[in-house]
């Protein structure tokens, strides 16, 4: 993550210990929507406040409705023409929201600037407003209410643990596949705000410990333990799955070719210089079959890699999981994959899967996390 300089954050409250287990007061979220702006254009229907971000003291108002430009600028922040001499500034409305490009959003906004003339744009929300709208983007909301209730809980589980893990810092996650697709604000009614209301404050913990609750789009038939992808403290050892439930989606098994020419290319753009690609061999795989370690051979050498990284270099899009098999032949390598993603926890095709046979959010999630148990926040 990349943040920007001085920004003022309300700290989350300590753990505290409620029946058999623990809970969290984690308000508000504090969202990263992007970072790079050259100028970031804010609208609104009623008067935007523009206050100091860190003393929340306020500074000065634009009348409503209209579209606020702002720009860094030599020693601040250009501001409708105007320069000021901050590093950040906070927009609120009294009524109504704020509304960037074709997107709105609840809660205030935060702009800062993020080296010389870079702009950091941060949302600070609402938890459950965050949750509906990570909803909202991460599935259809024509899917079965009991998927979307699951997805949600998933949703605020990973969305709690980021902001214990970085509450020091600007902003808590990031809006995109960093961590999870925001949408703005869900418009009441929808079923991304019924699945966030029906689920309210409840998240998946491990042994007492709200846990970052991965998920992906579809399995390809078995999930991939969580510690193999994503090793390292707060991360539980929950194990890959059997998912009959996947086998639906428009994901579950698919073809790509890739013209080694290609593969030689990106290699080299990430900094693997092997020449003219010859061969590329499965060396290792994981215990769901997933490609653990591959060679790749070149006429200048060879190069091993993980099949995480494999993905990366060619492109998540591209090579959609690890789960596949290679061929090479005249002058490409075919890949024949099933599945879309890292593999680990919730998949979203199966959730939908299991909801269209009846089951609930709550087997739904056991499926895909055993062991883990479900809390409420207060």
């Amino acid at each position: 993550m990349t943040g920007g300089r001085g920004a003022g954050l309300l700290l989350l409250a300590s753990l505290q210990a409620v029946g058999p287990g623990l809970a969290w007061a984690v308000e508000p979220v504090r969202l990263a929507l992007g970072d790079g702006f050259r100028v970031v254009e804010v609208g609104a229907a009623d008067q935007i406040d523009m206050l100091d971000p860190t003393t929340r003291r306020p500074l000065f108002a634009f009348s409503g409705p209209r579209v606020v430009h702002i720009g860094s600028g030599p020693q601040g922040l250009d501001i409708e023409g105007r320069r000021v001499p901050v590093t950040g500034i906070r927009l609120q409305v009294n009524r109504g929201v704020l509304r960037v490009g074709t997107r709105d959003y609840t809660g205030a906004l935060e702009v800062w600037r993020s080296g010389d003339s870079a702009l950091l744009l941060i949302n600070e929300l609402s938890l459950e407003d965050y949750v509906a709208g990570t909803v909202r983007a991460e599935a259809s909301e024509s899917w079965p209410p009991e998927a979307l209730r699951a997805l949600a809980v998933a949703a605020r589980s990973y969305g709690v643990f980021q902001q214990l893990k970085n509450s020091g810092k600007p902003f808590h996650v990031v809006a995109g596949n960093q961590d999870q697709n925001f949408a703005g604000r869900a418009p009441e009614g929808s079923p991304a705000w019924e699945a966030a209301r029906a689920t309210t404050g409840q998240v998946l913990t491990w042994e007492g410990r709200v846990f970052p609750a991965f998920y992906h789009a579809d399995s390809g038939g078995i999930t991939e333990a969580a510690q193999v992808v994503f090793p390292g403290d707060g991360v539980p050892p929950i194990p890959g799955v059997r998912d009959e439930f996947s086998v639906d989606s428009p994901h579950y098994s698919w073809v790509t070719t890739l013209p080694l020419a290609l593969v030689a290319d990106r290699l080299r753009q990430a900094g693997y210089e092997v020449g003219e690609v010859r061969q590329l061999t499965v060396l290792d795989r994981t215990a769901s079959l997933r490609v653990a370690r591959l060679q790749i051979e070149g006429s200048r050498g060879a190069v091993q890699l993980k099949g995480t990284d494999f993905r990366r270099v060619i492109g998540y899009d591209i090579v959609r999981s690890a789960l596949w098999v290679p061929v090479i032949q005249d002058g490409a390598v075919r890949l024949e994959g099933r599945g879309f993603g890292h593999g680990v926890g919730l998949s979203q095709f199966g959730a939908k899967g299991m909801a269209e046979r009846g089951y609930t959010a709550a087997q739904i999630l056991a499926h895909y996390y055993p062991g883990a148990v479900v809390a409420y926040l207060r």
